[in-house]
């Protein structure tokens, strides 16, 4: 990335590009500057952090985005952060702060408040997000239309307090989202432990679901709220299981009768989702309980440590934390501080 922090007009040389073009604005960089050198020819110390009130640049060919602010044709830093740049978009992206939603986002959240068809849903951004009731997986299959005593019932889906797993569909116009949870690999969470840890540390990848070893399992919503549970199976395997079965009965008898083989898929699709919405937890064993407080404590001292959060990370941290027996004692600032360090080792080990 290249800095834009300045403090003189002529930190910029441009080639004799059209102001009207749309095409990106190639930036020359000083001879100091490609030989990495500290100091630029202005004097200004050349950093990838710029703080509040820090002049950005002063070149009013750069448009404002979010973090900065301007005063005349300077453009200064409103927060602590990394520039970014979009064509002649310039933003300061905060190093801490609330996190902002994209589509298509695997999240975690927790039910604020039930409206007229629709939940109000705290993700940790700046607004609360909206789960419509038509955005919901309800009993009785996916495609069922969504009616009046649905609505009379929507406290016994998802009430004020309850944690959910679901995906950012859309975002509105003033930057609030809205939700789904039409999958059956969404809905309500139980059996498990709630870790909220700042969203910038979390890595984004292409699955957040993961099955840990010791029998639990892991959700890392990339708003930073993680969810540590009981490694339960999900509804497609119930499915293949089903089929399996259904496989097996034609085999034995050469003939297969409806239900002979076991509950149908839209029978087994429905009693899943009642049991997506259910309120009572099944029972863990002190062993598993043991296993996932020790996957919550080092996930607290990755984010102590402040580094980025996956569940390749979260696993080193895991076998690091088996050199402590008592788990309890993961929390300890010099613990934390080991364990960091030994992720850390692990992957330059590694070559990572």
């Amino acid at each position: 990335m290249d800095i834009l922090s300045v403090s003189k007009g002529s930190g910029f040389a441009y080639e004799d590009a059209e102001v009207g073009s749309d095409e990106d604005v190639d930036i020359l960089i000083d001879e100091d500057e490609t030989r990495g050198d500290d100091v630029q020819l202005d004097g200004s110390v050349k950093t990838s952090v710029v703080t509040p009130g820090e002049l950005v640049t002063d070149d009013p060919i750069w448009m404002r985005g979010h973090g900065t602010y301007f005063l005349g044709t300077n453009t200064y830093s409103s927060v602590a952060g990394t520039i970014s740049r979009v064509n002649r978009l310039l933003s300061v992206k905060p190093i801490r702060g609330r996190y902002e939603p994209e589509t298509g986002d695997h999240i975690v959240g927790r039910i604020a408040e039930v409206g007229q068809k629709r939940w109000k849903v705290d993700i940790g951004a700046k607004t609360h997000a909206i789960l419509m009731l038509g955005s919901v997986n309800l009993p009785g299959g996916v495609l069922r239309r969504k009616s009046e005593s649905d609505e009379l019932q929507m406290r016994n889906f998802l009430k004020e307090g309850d944690l959910l797993n679901c995906e950012v569909q859309s975002l509105f116009q003033d930057g609030s989202a809205s939700l789904h949870t039409r999958s059956l690999k969404y809905g309500k969470l139980r059996n498990g432990y709630f870790i909220s840890v700042p969203s910038s540390l979390i890595v984004r990848a292409k699955n957040h679901s993961h099955s840990l070893p010791g029998g639990a399992s892991v959700i890392i919503g990339v708003n930073g709220y993680i969810w540590l549970r009981k490694t339960t199976e999900d509804i497609s395997q119930a499915n293949n299981t089903s089929l399996s079965k259904n496989a097996t009965a034609i085999s034995a008898k050469g003939q297969y009768n409806v239900g002979s083989g076991s509950v149908s898929i839209t029978r087994l699709e429905e009693e899943s989702s009642w049991e997506i919405y259910s309120d009572v937890n099944d029972e863990i064993s002190s062993t598993l309980r043991s296993t996932i407080t020790r996957y919550a404590n080092s996930i607290k001292a990755l984010a102590f440590c402040e580094i980025g959060i996956s569940v390749e990370r979260i696993i080193s941290a895991y076998e690091a934390s088996m050199a402590y027996e008592d788990s309890g004692k993961l929390v300890d600032r010099e613990t934390m501080e080991t364990i960091g360090q030994q992720v850390i080792n692990g992957e330059k080990y590694r070559g990572q």
